[in-house]
């Protein structure tokens, strides 16, 4: 099977790190990965594991990208996909202006993921265009289900994100020359319990809650240091600026580092002892819970989103409820005093997920594909 995913880029985040995993999982198991993108950092990682990057912009909200959309047309035509895999609203459109409307037998199956909560309008609408519509999660199925009725709720499959427990187990251990040196550039982290607050540097994700949270703590004399990864989106850089100043506020500054992007999130997590999701919004599921609960780390998160949903079958008792600070500090501690067995079940590891795709994919090219489609008029 010749499989292209189409996604904005691969710079970071939770969409790009999930596409890199499936292609390398198409590619182990014999079929033909295929990945267009802008680029970015990740595109090296990707080409190594087997799969074929293709460079074209589909990032742009802006009206040049349906001036590409018969080039990628000729594009697609070329590349002769038995099936077209759209990540993002912006891909999806030029995909279905490229061929949504060519009869279905003379073009490929086309998948839709819902990676997010999309904002309710027509621009979002697009991400049903599938064939087949995944939802990552339970709750973003009902999401799509309450808020999109122009999308049929019999083409919509539930896969949840999964994580490779190849790379993320809790036997793993970061290498001696690794550690050595981590602990050289960072020495403040060394003999202290580590509380991880991972994810992109936005205000939604809740950083400044994680602050908050670690100024509790020191209060009550807990002992820890707070570690924040992740990078701005470009053009956001004030909020990091805004997060030091927190941290200077609070007078934090030797209980709290920022690690910036990092390519080695295994290593972090098995340092880790509590890893936090803070946002302040429901999130549609949050990769780096099930990575965390995968390397045995526990997780603390607020009681909503796909988080929650991952947590209710994981660890319940990781769950705080929305915006109790109190909660949250006490949360903490219990896991710091007796940290609780943690063991992620087979429904969000990536060979659960790869068995799901792969199944409605084959459905979907064994299978008429007449009127599954959802059409711009409808909309």
């Amino acid at each position: 099977m010749k499989v292209l995913q189409i996604l904005p880029g691969l710079e970071s985040g939770g969409v790009e790190r999930g596409a890199v995993d499936f292609a390398r999982e198409l590619f182990n198991r014999g079929h033909e990965s295929l990945v267009m993108s802008s680029g970015g950092r990740m595109v090296p990682q990707l080409e190594a594991e087997g799969s074929q990057h293709v460079t074209f912009p589909v990032h742009q909200k802006s009206i040049k990208s349906l001036f590409r959309v018969r080039r990628l047309r000729q594009v697609l035509h070329q590349l002769q996909p038995d099936i077209i895999h759209v990540r993002s609203r912006v891909p999806a459109w030029m995909v279905w202006l490229a061929i949504g409307k060519e009869p279905v037998s003379q073009r490929p199956g086309l998948v839709s993921t819902f990676h997010g909560l999309y904002s309710i309008n027509r621009y979002s609408a697009i991400m049903g265009c599938g064939d087949r519509v995944i939802a990552i999660s339970h709750c973003v199925r009902q999401y799509i289900v309450d808020n999109y009725p122009q999308i049929d709720p019999g083409k919509i499959s539930v896969v949840h994100r999964g994580v490779d427990t190849r790379q993320f187990n809790r036997d793993y251990r970061p290498d001696p020359a690794w550690l050595r040196d981590f602990l050289e550039e960072y020495p403040r982290l060394e003999g202290k319990p580590l509380l991880l607050m991972p994810g992109r540097l936005s205000r939604w994700k809740g950083q400044t809650r994680f602050i908050d949270l670690l100024a509790g703590l020191r209060d009550q004399g807990v002992s820890c240091h707070g570690v924040i990864v992740g990078e701005p989106d470009p053009g956001r850089e004030a909020y990091v600026h805004e997060l030091h100043k927190l941290v200077a506020e609070k007078r934090l500054q030797e209980h709290v580092s920022f690690l910036g992007h990092r390519s080695d999130m295994a290593n972090i997590y098995a340092l880790s002892s509590v890893v936090f999701n803070l946002s302040l919004q429901p999130e549609p599921f949050g990769r780096t819970v099930i990575e965390a609960l995968a390397m045995g780390v526990p997780v603390v998160a607020f009681d909503r989103g796909g988080p929650a949903e991952s947590l209710r079958a994981c660890l319940p008792q990781g769950l705080v409820p929305d915006n109790d600070e109190a909660a949250l500090v006490t949360a903490t501690v219990a896991m710091l005093n007796e940290p609780p067995p943690v063991q992620l079940p087979d429904a969000f590891t990536l060979t659960t997920q790869a068995n799901a795709t792969l199944d409605i994919y084959r459905e979907l090219l064994g299978c008429s594909r007449d009127a599954s489609a959802i059409s711009l008029a409808d909309r």
